[in-house]
C-alpha cells in the first residue's frame, strides 16, 4: 500500500531527487518549512521506505566503464530453485547494475556496464554464460541515450 503524501512531502521528495546534498535549512526555505519540521518529515519518509538511501550518481565513461549493454536471458527452467540460482549469481556481478525478472519472451533483463565490447564479450563467457541453467543470452546494445533519470515523479 502506499504511503500517503502531502504536498509537502511531494516538494521534499522532488528536492532531494535533484539534490540528496542539499542542507536542511535550504529544503526547509525552498518547502516553505522551518528547519526542525523539515527534517522531522525527511526522517518519517526515511523511516516509512519512501527514502531508500542516498547515493551519488557516477559517469560510468569517466571511471573507464563507457559501455552499457542490455542482455536478455533464458534460462533452462523457471522455477523457483533455477531462477534463485541465477538470482543469487547476478548479485555478486558488479558489471549487472540492474536485473529484472521479466514476463514475456525471456525470463530476465540486464543492465551491464563494461569497459568496452571487448570486457562485455569476457563477462559474458567467463561470468553470465557459466550461470547454471542459463541457457540463451541475446544482447542488445543502445547507439545512444536519450533519456536517464533516477527522479520518480511525485
Amino acid at each position: 500500500m502506499p504511503t500517503e503524501l502531502d504536498s509537502i512531502d511531494r516538494a521534499i521528495l522532488r528536492a532531494l531527487q535533484q539534490d540528496g546534498r542539499i542542507q536542511n535549512i535550504d529544503l526547509a526555505d525552498r518547502v516553505g518549512l522551518s528547519p526542525s519540521p523539515c527534517l522531522r518529515r525527511v526522517r518519517q519518509l526515511e523511516q516509512a521506505g519512501v527514502i531508500e538511501r542516498y547515493v551519488a550518481l557516477v559517469n560510468p565513461a569517466k571511471v573507464g566503464m563507457g559501455l552499457t549493454v542490455f542482455a536478455r536471458v533464458w534460462l533452462t527452467g523457471q522455477d523457483e530453485e533455477s531462477v534463485n540460482v541465477f538470482v543469487e549469481a547476478i548479485k555478486k556481478l558488479p558489471q549487472v547494475v540492474e536485473c529484472h525478472l521479466m514476463a514475456g519472451d525471456s525470463d530476465f533483463l540486464l543492465r551491464v556496464v563494461v569497459e568496452d565490447l571487448e570486457g562485455y564479450r569476457r563477462f559474458q563467457i567467463e561470468h553470465l554464460g557459466r550461470i547454471k541453467g542459463v541457457r540463451n543470452i541475446k544482447t542488445e546494445i543502445p547507439m545512444q541515450k536519450i533519456k536517464s533519470s533516477w527522479e520518480i515523479p511525485v
